[in-house]
């Protein structure tokens, strides 16, 4: 065969293997998939499903949600890792996911920063400290001061080995100088039921889940485990406004794609869901749940902000010994 047939064949290969200009501009034309990495009716897929459905109308696509739970949001995760890269697979991930199980797995099938493209930051929900009736401390050093000065020590329910919940107290153990003993459970209903039973002394819950018990005064709140304070508790102090020093925990959330999908694709799904985030009855609806919105919309945002909590937790999941398969 001649040289310039060969050449045409190669010319012919790449053209094939490329993405189409055509189908990035004329993207999307047919309906979003967007994967929750864990079970339906639960406060991520409610959150996921509210802000898919508003961003439908900038897309002029429906934005499908699809429940795929499974070893801590990873099977989701890895699903969405292994699809193709066009923008129509989606994944609306937490810390879980996204940060803390790179480090508490043993074996994982996609990593984080590079399986994926971020799209958008959504924005993260403080957890906070809540105490059942029975323990005395009024407030975070007094908390600090019982354990300290009692035999007995306090005990933390958590929803299970390696969730934010369990380890939130291992950093507060290591940097308040605490020994809290962890009392894990299958998922945060369990948990509760038992502190607000007084079967245990106190747990580390997100804000949305403690609400109700704080607002009826069944569990009293002695701190909100972020950085700043949360808008759903106004007048709540944080713990490092307490004397815990860089005490800062809450759980994320972010939409990401498989890793190279175009930059086009990228740009139009982050215009689309930035949009949704702005409406004002959604933007009211999230506020009222306690989401804290992230400072930017931006893609690299969500990159760098994932990169942090992947150091944080690194070291935390190392000093709880936790580990799983």
């Amino acid at each position: 065969m001649k040289p310039t047939f060969f050449l045409s064949a190669l010319l012919l290969g790449l053209v094939a293997t490329a993405p189409p200009a055509h189908a990035q501009n004329d993207f999307p034309a047919k309906p979003i998939t967007m994967v929750v990495p864990f079970p339906p009716g639960g406060p991520t897929d409610a959150m996921a499903r509210a802000i898919a459905n508003e961003a439908k109308a900038t897309l002029d696509q429906p934005v499908i949600i699809e429940n795929r739970p499974g070893a801590g949001g990873n099977l989701g995760a890895d699903f969405v890792a292994r699809a193709p890269a066009d923008g129509y697979t989606l994944m609306f991930g937490t810390s879980g996911p996204l940060a803390i199980n790179v480090s508490l797995y043993k074996k994982l099938n996609y990593d984080p920063l590079r399986s994926f493209a971020p799209i958008i930051n959504i924005g993260y929900l403080p957890n906070v400290l809540i105490v059942n009736s029975s323990v005395p401390a009024k407030d975070v050093r007094e908390l600090i001061a019982y354990d300290k000065a009692n035999a007995t020590k306090l005990t933390y329910a958590s929803s299970g080995n390696g969730a934010s919940s369990h380890l939130a107290g291992v950093m507060f153990n290591g940097v308040a100088g605490t020994s809290f003993q962890h009392v894990p459970y299958k998922g945060t209903g369990p948990a509760l039921n038992d502190l607000l039973g007084g079967h245990v002394s106190m747990a580390f819950t997100d804000v949305l889940t403690a609400l109700p018990f704080i607002k009826t005064g069944k569990l009293r709140v002695l701190g909100v485990t972020t950085a700043t304070p949360s808008r759903a508790l106004p007048g709540v102090p944080t713990i490092a406004e307490q004397g815990v020093k860089g005490f800062d925990v809450s759980v994320f959330f972010g939409i990401v794609a498989p890793a190279d999908t175009p930059p086009k694709v990228v740009a139009k799904l982050n215009h689309a869901f930035a949009v949704a985030l702005q409406k004002p009855e959604l933007a009211k609806m999230l506020a009222e749940q306690g989401l804290e919105m992230a400072i930017s919309t931006d893609p690299e945002n969500l990159r760098a902000f994932m990169k942090n909590e992947i150091t944080k937790w690194q070291t935390v999941v190392k000093n709880s010994g936790a580990q799983l398969d």
